[in-house]
């Protein structure tokens, strides 16, 4: 007999997939390993069909290693079957508005990765969309669910900290440093809609409001380092090199650096990069009270820094190791001290959308976190270009 409240006999949840390139296989791997991390998951992912128009024999194999019964060259085809549960939308950012738009006015729920379009219009339509049919949405913010950010959340909103008065978040990265670079679709604006303000501080200002609070204004400055870079044919990732072709125009940012004004009186300063030389995925946020202070760094995941319960002056950080308990990390590890993985927070992702789904309600970050962060980029690309300070 199948039930719907868990356990070995959940009913199955019918997974397509648009786009298996890297954040494709991430998210099926996610769906695979859900009930193994929760196996008391009220719905049972299966892999059903991949769309992905790569012609080079990648997808096809990837494919058969996940499991996917029907591969599809136009996705949508795979939005319009009538046997799949959710769209899972990993495809270049150009696509996320068609797809989500069209997969949530079809019926399904919604996983789909930051940014979530090319500009904050792009993302309304599709939280309009998600609205108007009634479905399930998951937003690809997955720093937010590592344990350390739930503690630091915790501790925030227990007035551990005391009264927030600064908040800084680094995302620092050096995939696009090198010259010779390829000039893929994420350096062209008709693509990707911006540069490092879709892909990094996207998720920078997301941490932010999921720790702290939200931002009501914004002031901020951007720079293009590299403003040429070679042109290249045929698919190519963030780390494609290329050789000995035309230069091309790069049409957006390497650089944003911004001043945040929150909500509740706190000050924040926001720098991302993604040509930051010796950087790579230096991501993190700290947070300064008026008798505490926390920081957080992605690539210790399992670290949280605290000077907490001391008198003001002279206070000193202490390193906690996150333990079960802490967060979703009794999910993944025995102990403190083992590490979690990127990966592992993409897991935590998708049994987030999947009780919703089973609830009817929300659970962790959705469409309308990424219509937030999409509304307080375009601040700041204004802010960039007026040298004022915006609003939200």
């Amino acid at each position: 007999m199948t039930v719907t409240s868990g356990g070995a006999q959940a009913a199955p949840l019918r997974i397509g997939v648009v786009g298996l390139g890297w954040m494709g296989q991430v998210h099926s791997r996610a769906y695979l390993r859900l009930r193994q991390h929760y196996p008391d998951a009220p719905r049972r992912p299966v892999l059903v069909a991949v769309a992905d128009n790569a012609a080079d024999g990648r997808v096809a194999a990837a494919a058969e290693a996940f499991g996917f019964s029907d591969l599809h060259s136009d996705w949508r085809e795979l939005v319009e079957r009538d046997d799949l549960d959710v769209v899972s939308v990993t495809g270049p950012n150009f696509l996320h508005r068609d797809v989500g738009v069209a997969a949530a006015a079809s019926g399904k729920h919604l996983w789909i990765e930051k940014p979530a379009g090319r500009n904050a219009a792009e993302t309304r339509e599709i939280r309009d969309a998600v609205q108007g049919a009634g479905v399930q949405s998951a937003a690809g913010f997955n720093y937010r669910n590592a344990p350390a950010v739930e503690v630091a959340r915790s501790l925030v909103a227990e007035g551990r900290l005391g009264r927030i008065c600064s908040v800084h978040i680094r995302l620092l990265a050096d995939y696009a440093a090198h010259p010779d670079g390829a000039l893929t679709w994420r350096f062209q604006n008709a693509w990707a809609g911006s540069g490092v303000l879709g892909d990094l501080v996207s998720h920078g200002v997301d941490l932010a409001r999921y720790v702290v609070g939200e931002i009501a204004a914004v002031v901020a400055d951007t720079a293009t380092f590299i403003p040429e870079r070679p042109e290249v044919t045929g698919a190519a990732s963030h780390f494609s090199r290329g050789t000995g072709g035309p230069l091309g125009r790069v049409e957006n940012e390497d650089y944003v650096g911004a001043l945040l004004r929150f909500s509740d009186g706190a000050r924040g300063t926001l720098e991302s990069s993604r040509t930051a030389v010796g950087e790579q995925c230096t991501y993190g946020i700290e947070v300064r009270g008026s008798s505490g202070a926390l920081a957080w760094d992605f690539r210790r995941m399992g670290e949280l820094r605290l000077c907490l319960d001391q008198d003001p002056q002279d206070a000193s950080y202490v390193t906690r190791y996150l333990a079960p308990g802490a967060g979703e990390l009794g999910h993944f590890q025995p102990g403190s001290g083992i590490a979690m993985g990127y990966d592992d927070l993409k897991v935590i992702e998708a049994e987030r959308l999947v009780r919703s789904i089973a609830l009817g309600q929300p659970v962790g970050a959705t469409i309308e976190d990424a219509l937030a962060a999409a509304e307080l980029v375009e601040a700041m690309v204004a802010s960039a270009a007026s040298g004022t300070w915006v609003s939200r």
